[in-house]
């Protein structure tokens, strides 16, 4: 790191103490940003950068249900309103165990950046609850969704903070909080994306993060003048992202051999066809069942539990040409990415967000592979959700081809913004400084022209 970069993280790191999360976030940004504040230094006379990396609101609260046996439960409910220079917020909800401030900060903190790629008028949030869905009846679900949006409600609307789905809220959770939000306020407005399709929703929205991913796959493939056609895919996780990511390999020709869960994943070397992943779907969306049950149904597959002591993660040590971590956080470590390197692969299009740690990252950079970070490669989902948003405006749905075909020309964009503005700042080929500083610069021009607020 550069001697601003290093007093910047250590003044961020004071700042935010036992962030981790968060402070990752941030140095990936901070590192590629200081091409641009040396070229640029009215960036640092305003503190753009010191701005941005304090949320402009966070709301913070408690949200107590009762289980279906009466007994009274209480979490905790966050929003993370970061930015809103160039739109209303917008980002997910998350409901998982893991949930805490640092990792909606980074969320959040990565959210601005996603959006600002995808040209959409569009600031950036996060928000979500440590509830658990897993193992919960609907009936729970419902009332700690009910509970949980009596707080939210009061923060957020179609022109100040749009929230969405993310891990653990789904539809049916969207359809819970929509409910509520709707009573509460008396109003129908579009406040949530992700909605059923019969209440406001978009066609190809919970397709969206899975098949841009792929998409910019395709597009980084086709620097190389080569494309999905007959390659062997390394896919982590088995929810929305996973499912519709193995969807769009498949269609484009490519082979995905790997799904996993928090408890163990799945090889399958003859692939994961249409057959296997309306199983997968079933499964997880349906059932909510573990995919370990995949190997009961296709038993020449093969079932590995996880050990979450191990240093590395199994499922990146297998032969393959391009890798989808569509799972969470950190789930590439620097041993995981030579495993990968090692394997064969050479691309790596990361569906979930910050899946590599920041040692991973350096290894996939000097090995100069094609290696597209979540704020690019996963930002089919928020943008569809911004198309969703413009449709809820307009009170017009518009049909799957036109919103797929609107998703495919953002993904090309964000590509090519990424790889235009890697070039001008003399790193060419490298996506995380194309993604990081374009990212960048609509927001803090933005944040320019507004004035000191």
């Amino acid at each position: 790191m550069t001697e601003y970069a290093s007093t910047f993280m250590s003044h961020v790191k004071a700042r935010n103490p036992g962030e981790p999360e968060f402070h990752q976030a941030v140095q990936e940004v901070v590192e590629s940003l200081t091409l641009v504040l040396d070229r640029y230094p009215e960036y640092r006379t305003s503190k753009i950068l010191e701005r941005m990396v304090e949320p402009e609101r966070v709301i913070m609260f408690r949200v107590p249900w009762m289980d279906d046996q009466g007994e009274i439960h209480v979490n905790r409910g966050f929003r993370v309103e970061m930015n809103s220079a160039i739109g209303p917020y917008k980002g997910g909800l998350r409901f998982h165990p893991s949930v805490n401030l640092s990792i909606l900060k980074f969320l959040a903190f990565e959210q601005v950046f996603k959006n600002s790629l995808t040209s959409l008028p569009m600031g950036g949030a996060k928000g979500g609850s440590d509830f658990d869905p897993k193992g919960k009846s609907d009936n729970e679900v419902m009332r700690f969704c009910q509970s949980f949006m009596s707080e939210l409600y009061r923060h957020i609307g179609p022109d100040t903070d749009v929230p969405a789905g993310d891990i653990g809220v789904g539809g049916r959770e969207i359809g819970f909080l929509f409910g509520q939000y709707k009573k509460l306020r008396n109003e129908f407005t579009g406040v949530l994306t992700g909605k059923g399709l019969n209440w406001g929703g978009s066609l190809i929205r919970p397709e969206a993060t899975g098949y841009g991913a792929v998409y910019f796959a395709a597009e980084m493939l086709a620097t190389r003048g080569q494309t999905l056609e007959g390659k062997t895919c390394l896919v982590s996780g088995s929810g929305n992202v996973a499912q519709y990511t193995v969807e769009k390999i498949n269609q484009l020709g490519g082979k995905v051999v790997t799904l996993s869960d928090s408890n163990g994943y799945i090889y399958d070397e003859e692939g994961i066809d249409r057959k296997k992943l309306d199983f997968v779907m079933e499964l997880k969306n349906v059932r909510r069942g573990r995919i370990k049950e995949y190997v009961d149904r296709f038993p020449r597959a093969v079932y590995r539990p996880i050990d979450p002591k191990s240093d590395h993660h199994p499922i990146w040590d297998h032969k393959a040409d391009c890798a989808f971590p569509s799972a969470t956080q950190n789930e590439i470590n620097a041993k995981d990415a030579q495993n990968l390197l090692r394997n064969g692969v050479y691309l790596v299009a990361e569906g979930a967000n910050m899946p590599t740690t920041l040692e991973g990252v350096r290894i996939f950079l000097d090995a100069k592979i094609l290696y597209g970070p979540g704020k690019a490669a996963n930002a089919g989902g928020v943008a569809t959700s911004g198309l969703e948003m413009a449709q809820n405006s307009m009170r017009l749905p518009w049909t799957r081809e036109e919103v797929d075909q609107r998703l495919q020309l953002i993904m090309k964009n964000i590509h090519k913004t990424c790889r235009d503005i890697a070039e001008r700042f003399g790193t060419p080929g490298n996506y995380v400084n194309g993604a990081n500083i374009g990212g960048f610069l609509k927001v803090a021009d933005a944040m320019m022209d507004q004035g000191l607020v």
